[in-house]
């Protein structure tokens, strides 16, 4: 899709594609919708990026709140959305075996226990193993630190997202 066809985009079509850019946030993207004309797939990443950064730190955290937990019980309801299934998929983690998915959801559980948000991470940039082992060192950052690093990872998956609904290349980590 380039990028003429997403300025001529209404409200509801521009919702509807965008709207799961930033995890189960489609208000995002109304929000995003207003700023149009975009100029590239950075100037639209731009406006998403600032929509975030601009929320109260509670706002924040919702954003946050939004993700599933890696190989959690989402996954194993069926009822992640899409893009979520296929970057767990690509990180191998729709195909753990059960003591795999015991450990990440006992971390899951102590990480959210923790900070009061979900373990957020662009899993598809992430192996089965590496998934765990990254949960387990950030489960132990001050929690100012853990909530920079969270949103870090919603900037990577939001530049993902992006990038395969606009047909770019992958783009290196914001």
């Amino acid at each position: 899709m380039d990028m003429e066809k997403v300025n001529s985009m209404d409200f509801g079509e521009f919702v509807e594609v965008f709207g799961n850019v930033v995890e189960r946030c489609p208000l995002i993207a109304a929000a995003v919708w207003s700023q149009r004309p975009f100029s590239d797939l950075d100037d639209l990443e731009k406006h998403f990026f600032a929509f975030i950064d601009a929320l109260p730190q509670e706002g924040q955290e919702g954003v946050l709140r939004c993700h599933p937990d890696l190989a959690g019980r989402e996954l194993q309801l069926g009822t992640l959305t899409a893009e979520s299934r296929r970057e767990q998929t690509a990180a191998g983690l729709t195909s753990l075996e059960a003591d795999e998915r015991r450990r990440l959801a006992e971390l899951n559980a102590r990480y959210r226990a923790r900070f009061g948000f979900p373990f957020v991470l662009a899993a598809r940039r992430s192996g089965r193993a590496a998934v765990p082992a990254e949960l387990a060192r950030r489960l132990h950052r001050p929690r100012a630190e853990e909530l920079r690093a969270a949103l870090r990872e919603v900037r990577t998956i939001c530049r993902l997202r992006l990038a395969d609904l606009l047909g770019a290349a992958d783009p290196a980590a914001p």
